[in-house]
């Protein structure tokens, strides 16, 4: 009898863990590039990756990292319910007078658990124009 009962109970907890492991995390963004255009040094640098877990599972994001330390990413903590909303904050150093390039790397126990989001614009010094524009300008007044 007692070998029969662990028997079945066995089984059911072989089925409810399979049964478990359907249900997954889905992390579906809004956008996965975001564009910062031109930019003027020392502009607002903060940015939002906006996303949805459409899955049926509780969506876990264990890291998320920059390929640069110009870039500093900012992530919930808690879990995110089937359903809800979230958002990844990036913060780019706009004092870097450079093209931006930049891949962040999202780590979470979704169905895809790596996602590589980017950042891409060009940050620009308006006090230090090219002797071009100078000249392209002083044509455009005359």
């Amino acid at each position: 009898m007692m070998k029969k009962l662990f028997t079945f109970l066995l089984i059911g907890l072989i089925g409810f863990a399979s049964n478990a492991q359907d249900k997954v995390a889905k992390l579906k963004f809004e956008t996965e590039t975001i564009d910062y255009g031109t930019i003027e040094k020392g502009a607002d640098g903060v940015r939002l990756f906006k996303f949805t877990n459409i899955g049926d599972a509780p969506l876990v994001i264990s890291k998320v990292k920059s390929s640069c330390g110009c870039t500093v990413p900012s992530w919930p903590k808690e879990a995110i319910l089937p359903g809800e909303n979230g958002e990844i904050k990036v913060k780019y150093d706009t004092r870097r007078v450079m093209p931006i390039r930049k891949t962040i790397t999202v780590n979470s126990n979704a169905e895809r658990p790596t996602v590589a989001l980017k950042i891409k614009g060009n940050v620009i010094d308006p006090a230090k124009q090219s002797v071009l524009d100078k000249k392209e300008k002083s044509v455009i007044e005359q």
